[in-house]
């Protein structure tokens, strides 16, 4: 079947032959002609299966006909993550170019003020992320009434990231009749809760079992010690001469880590992660697609529907604790039914989260070994760290030691009630002489431990008359009058 076949304008099909494309994929073929009946559906697919050009193809000729107004945007399509908003942005550039839809893409990172102007000239189409959109509508520079197709997609990837609580809320000021496109790559009872309330007699679609990997991957899984986790990519990277790659982490501190190991041995590596700004994730794929970076290492934020075309590698340099991300990290790779590799090191610890993986995917993952490293042979980074841990212990013993070191003497001309305290709690040790001391410098603390020693009556040598006075009882050793110094 081709995509003359689904029902779809003149114009989409031109724009779809432009693109390089001429057979829909299964849940194209399943979803365009529903769509364009006008029909709710509820749609699981694995990512890298066509599923955005499953609604936007058909949502192009829903919205030829029509103008939007100001405020009231026409469809909306709510994203997980701004990379797939934009991805989106994106598509319907492509298959829209022979029709006039105005597109305005509401994600965070950018002004408000922007987007408000975008809105306020009226929207065919507004794709944004749940968080972004609400602060629109709770402002009250966005209507929702005017909705005629509503997209939720990654709803399973919604769920994971606490979206669903904004998605109820967006949903609760969109039109009661309205077509809803609900699609999601896995079917957990949460989501087939929700669907069940936000559709109406829906058409579902399925063209794979939920959660399995697309069957153009070839998977392996080698188990190194977590030292030689990055001799190990390294290797891998030289065995299969590997020419770019997405390289997923688990933790943000991580990625960084490990781009700065690819780069100081040499890999052309750039990172990708949520704390990043907008601008700076934006300009750090487009470097990718452009070949200008090599190596992407990255966090589940480039898991979910980023299409790199004929991206051959994808490795996992640690096993995700939850197994429906490993599904999603190895759909970077095969996509269109392109063949791709996708290679997870994981550690003995490890094993426990591979095994949940092989029980949601119904098949072992082969094991893979790597040529030319020594099961024993340390990181070189480990090395270096260990390295600077020996140097570091090594400088605060020897600087222990040095005279420099040891505490300062107190100045020895403090008033008597603190000296006499700080005796009564430590004797304080008298200073070795040093053999650099000069005997000028010798004779003067000579002179000033003798004068510490001399006794001190109240504020000076003048003791006032009140303490002599004999008081009744008092015995004459009692009213003895105490030594005066001598002056020298």
């Amino acid at each position: 079947m081709g995509f003359s076949e689904l029902g779809l304008s003149e114009e989409a099909l031109r724009a779809v032959a432009d693109a390089g494309y001429h057979q829909p994929t299964p849940i194209q073929e399943q979803a365009i002609p529903v769509v364009l009946q006008g029909r709710d559906v509820l749609g699981t697919a694995q990512t890298g299966t066509g599923k955005t050009a499953s609604f936007t193809l058909p949502m192009i000729d829903i919205l030829a006909a029509g103008r939007a107004k100001a405020r009231m945007p026409r469809s909306l399509i709510l994203e997980p993550t701004r990379e797939l908003a934009a991805q989106v942005q994106e598509s319907f550039k492509v298959y829209g170019k022979y029709h006039k839809l105005t597109v305005a893409l509401l994600i965070g990172g950018v002004r408000m003020e922007e987007q408000e102007r975008l809105i306020d000239r009226g929207v065919d189409v507004l794709i944004a992320t749940p968080g972004r959109l609400l602060d629109h509508a709770q402002h009250g520079g966005l209507l929702l009434g005017g909705l005629k197709v509503l997209v939720i997609d990654e709803a399973d990837r919604m769920l994971d990231m606490g979206f669903i609580p904004d998605v109820e809320k967006l949903v609760k000021l969109a039109p009661p009749l309205r077509q809803t496109l609900f699609f999601s790559a896995t079917m957990p009872k949460e989501i087939r809760r929700l669907a069940d309330r936000f559709l109406h007699n829906p058409k579902e679609v399925s063209v794979a079992p939920p959660a399995s990997p697309a069957e153009t991957v070839d998977q392996q899984v080698i188990y190194v010690d977590a030292g030689n986790k990055r001799p190990a990519l390294r290797a891998l990277l030289k065995q299969h001469e590997v020419s770019s790659a997405f390289i997923f982490c688990n933790r943000k501190r991580d990625i960084g880590v490990l781009t700065r190991s690819l780069v100081r041995h040499g890999w052309n590596a750039g990172e990708l992660h949520g704390d990043m700004s907008q601008p700076a994730r934006t300009e750090t794929l487009e470097s990718f697609r452009r070949g200008d970076t090599k190596f992407l290492v990255c966090s589940d934020v480039a898991a979910r529907g980023i299409d790199i075309q004929g991206l051959p590698f994808v490795f996992l340099f640690d096993v995700p604790t939850h197994s429906e991300d490993y599904v999603h990290r190895i759909g970077r790779t095969g996509r269109a039914g392109m063949v791709g590799r996708a290679i997870t090191l994981a550690t003995k610890p490890e094993a426990r989260y591979v095994g949940d993986i092989e029980r949601l995917i119904g098949r072992e993952i082969p094991l893979g070994t790597v040529a030319g490293l020594s099961e024993e042979e340390p990181d070189e980074s480990e090395k270096a760290g260990s390295r600077r841990r020996k140097t570091s212990d090594k400088n605060r013993n020897s600087a222990a030691t040095r005279p420099e070191a040891r505490p300062k003497e107190e100045p020895t001309s403090r008033p008597k009630e603190e000296s006499e305290g700080d005796v009564a709690q430590a004797p304080k040790p008298r200073r070795r002489r040093r053999s650099s001391d000069s005997p000028g410098n010798a004779r003067a603390e000579s002179k000033a431990e003798q004068k510490s020693d001399s006794p001190v009556v109240g504020l000076g040598d003048h003791v006032p008359a009140f303490l002599l006075t004999r008081m009744p009882g008092d015995t004459e050793q009692e009213t003895e009058k105490p030594p005066r110094r001598r002056k020298s």
